[in-house]
């Protein structure tokens, strides 16, 4: 009757790993119920929640450019013409680019990214409940991993008592049967869980997306408005004018020795 207790174990490890899934689930859904509402995104938090830190540089740069205050040449340089920010992110831009007023772009997307007025944007985004915080983004995938891990462990034991001698006594259809039952729970949760627990990208939460979805058709303030807000959600692919667009996909050839 060994196979007993190894049907206990398969039991104890399919129950611990779908409780955990639940939990994260939970805590998922309870953090997004109200998440968002009444909030009106900014081209800043749009760009943060589509493409992260970079594309907060990147979004900066190009409306910059566009009111001719930066200079991004099809070359891959960035020359300062107003040296007044009119906000952080813009006098972080600018320090980027450094006191000789002329910079490199890539370095200057790096350093941009990198700097407090994006992680001061990253903060009030999750505390908003848009963007997902760190280390919580992997919370509901590992719960996931831990299900698929545990119905495998239960494939495993249920092998080991069908192969046992022990399990003579026992026709071997009902150990399958019992064993059955455990790996059916795990199976069970993985398909709930692929149906029902909200996907998270790398930034946004789900509120977060919801309101990206809805950002195009509640856009208003002009062409320069909406072709900003393009750029914030799909990244500088979406910049219009060739010569703008050659700056960012710039890259030095490399040096031989």
């Amino acid at each position: 009757m060994f196979w007993v207790l190894l049907l206990l174990l398969a039991w104890a490890v399919a129950g611990t790993a779908c409780t955990r899934l639940c939990l994260a689930a939970v805590h998922a859904a309870a953090a997004d119920v109200n998440a968002g509402r009444e909030h009106d995104l900014t081209l800043y938090e749009a760009a943060f929640l589509s493409g992260g830190p970079r594309r907060v540089a990147d979004l900066t740069l190009v409306s910059m450019a566009r009111q001719r205050r930066l200079l991004l040449a099809r070359t891959g340089w960035a020359t300062v013409v107003d040296p007044r920010g009119r906000d952080d992110i813009e006098r972080s831009v600018i320090g980027a680019i450094g006191p000789e007023g002329q910079s490199r772009i890539e370095p200057v997307r790096d350093a941009a990214a990198g700097a407090e007025a994006v992680g001061s944007l990253a903060d009030r985004l999750v505390r908003a409940g848009l963007a997902v915080p760190d280390g919580a983004r992997t919370g509901t995938a590992a719960a996931v991993r831990q299900v698929q891990f545990a119905a495998a462990v239960v494939l495993v034991l249920g092998a080991t008592a069908l192969l046992m001698p022990g399990a003579a006594d026992v026709p071997r259809h009902l150990v399958a049967l019992w064993f059955g039952l455990p790996l059916a729970l795990t199976l069970s949760c993985l398909a709930i869980a692929r149906v029902e627990i909200h996907p998270y990208s790398r930034w946004a939460s789900p509120a977060g997306q919801r309101l990206l979805g809805t950002l195009a058709r509640h856009t208003a303030g002009g062409d320069d408005r909406r072709y900003l807000t393009t750029v914030a959600v799909r990244g500088v692919r979406a910049i219009g004018e060739p010569d703008l667009r050659a700056a960012f996909e710039h890259r030095e050839p490399l040096r031989r020795h």
